[in-house]
């Protein structure tokens, strides 16, 4: 197969160490990084609890119904990504964000407090409403600053380590309190 070759513009480069050092002396670097890191440990802190939340408060067997919802928040995810596109178009970006960060704080609320069935439907709703949060939090980084995106890219892909601490959060405070409470803490990374 033959591919065009790409022609990278300055912009696009990685660049040298002192391109990460202009980067890391801007607040808005370390506010966009926050703000993915926030967004993957939501996004897998759910994910990852679902099934265990809903053994433990509901009975529901974590093999069966567990894993369907679970891969009812992936699908939602996916189909949100999707719909999110075409809000994109019809909406200013910023705007989709706030609403559907407000959408999925009450959904997981309704999930964590509510009963089994409101329980089996909000987490997937949990998904589909942070869909767009990714491309949004990473689009809005990159067009805050004027150069170095390669580098900033880089930076903020690094800020995905947030899907390995956030459920590891939960499941220490979940040890501690018990899990409805430790997932409470995905109230402050979906609020950021």
């Amino acid at each position: 197969v033959r591919l065009p070759k790409v022609e990278r513009k300055e912009e696009e480069r990685v660049g040298a160490l002192s391109s990460y050092g202009e980067l890391f002396k801007q607040k808005i670097v370390y506010l966009y990084f926050l703000g993915i890191f926030a967004y993957v440990g939501s996004e897998q802190g759910v994910a990852n609890w679902i099934s265990k939340f809903l053994a433990t408060y509901h009975g529901i067997d974590p093999q069966t119904k567990g894993a369907a919802t679970v891969s009812y928040f992936w699908g939602l995810l996916t189909v949100g990504c999707i719909l999110g596109l075409l809000l994109l178009k019809l909406f200013d970006s910023r705007k989709v964000l706030v609403g559907f960060s407000a959408a999925a704080i009450i959904s997981l609320s309704l999930a964590l407090f509510g009963t089994e069935d409101v329980a089996l439907s909000a987490f997937p709703l949990v998904g589909f409403f942070a869909s767009v949060m990714w491309s949004v939090i990473f689009s809005l980084a990159l067009n805050s600053v004027a150069r170095h995106h390669g580098a900033f890219s880089g930076i903020l892909c690094t800020a995905i380590i947030g899907g390995a601490v956030v459920p590891l959060v939960i499941g220490w405070l979940g040890d501690l309190f018990g899990l409805r409470f430790g997932m409470l803490f995905l109230y402050l990374t979906f609020g950021y």
